[in-house]
């Protein structure tokens, strides 16, 4: 069986980080890669507000070193202690300080990608391949704007906020830890801008924001919703978008970006299996 074709691979070093919220890191990447990064791009991916890159993450006890060579790899270690690809939103490309902006959520040591960025120091590699993405919110002054997102979704609303035109309406749904991890996002007036707290009320990730999604009232002009987070409430609110507002798949941007109880590998096997369907039809 032949091998999947190998994406090339941008090293960027990290110029700086910030810590956001006590649950998430910005981490600022730079250096020579960054022109070809641009450079290699589709333009209109790398315009839109949900584009994403794929991080190579080596445990650090291994001592590898970007750029990796996979196939050798995959003949000398075994799967687990491979460069492991996750997937992250671009926050934002600076064309002046040549640099890109990828948001981390951080919950201590679990996972690979949180503690690496917690933990990253100026001059640090990181290998990406991308961009990819499909949604830019529309300019059309008669959209209604309709966002629901968790704390893995944060980046990609924000972006999507600051690209609106001042003129636009809608309302944006954040469901995030509480009060401490909402961020001072910039958002057009006629944008109804929530925070949901989920840890005051001891609910699962994704409840609090399908809750607040069913009070929503349908509106009755034309709707451009970007719904993004935790599989089980994005599936559900799927179904409530098709079924009870009558949308059409067109005018939805859905997707998962994470499971509860899957380990990143096996959620993203799951994306290939009917667990991971999230339209039917």
């Amino acid at each position: 069986m032949s091998s999947k074709p190998t994406r090339p691979q941008h090293v960027f070093v990290v110029e700086r980080t910030e810590r956001l919220s006590p649950h998430m890191v910005r981490v600022h990447l730079g250096g020579p890669a960054f022109e070809a990064f641009v450079a290699a791009a589709d333009p209109e991916r790398l315009a839109t507000t949900d584009k994403y890159v794929k991080l190579l993450l080596a445990k650090p006890s291994l001592g590898l070193t970007p750029p990796y060579d996979l196939e050798s790899l995959r003949e000398s270690l075994p799967k687990h202690d491979r460069p492991a690809r996750r997937t992250y939103t671009v926050r934002a490309v600076d064309h002046e300080a040549r640099t890109i902006a990828v948001d981390f959520v951080v919950h201590g040591d679990d996972g690979l990608a949180g503690p690496w960025a917690a933990s990253a120091q100026p001059g640090d590699l990181l290998a990406l391949s991308g961009p990819g993405g499909g949604y830019r919110p529309s300019e059309d002054p008669d959209v209604t704007h309709v966002l629901l997102g968790d704390d893995s979704a944060l980046p990609a609303i924000s972006a999507a906020l600051e690209a609106m035109p001042d003129t636009a309406t809608g309302i944006a749904l954040v469901e995030v830890a509480g009060p401490a991890d909402e961020q001072d996002l910039a958002h057009p007036t006629g944008v109804d801008l929530r925070w949901l707290h989920r840890d005051a009320t001891g609910a699962e990730p994704g409840t609090l924001l399908l809750e607040a999604a069913r009070s929503l009232d349908r509106a009755s002009r034309p709707v451009q919703v970007f719904a993004h987070g935790e599989r089980t409430a994005i599936k559900a609110i799927r179904r409530l978008l098709q079924d009870d507002w009558g949308l059409e798949k067109s005018e939805m941007s859905l997707s998962a970006y994470w499971a509860l109880g899957r380990a990143e590998d096996r959620f993203q096997e799951e994306k290939r299996e009917p667990i991971g369907v999230i339209f039917t039809e």
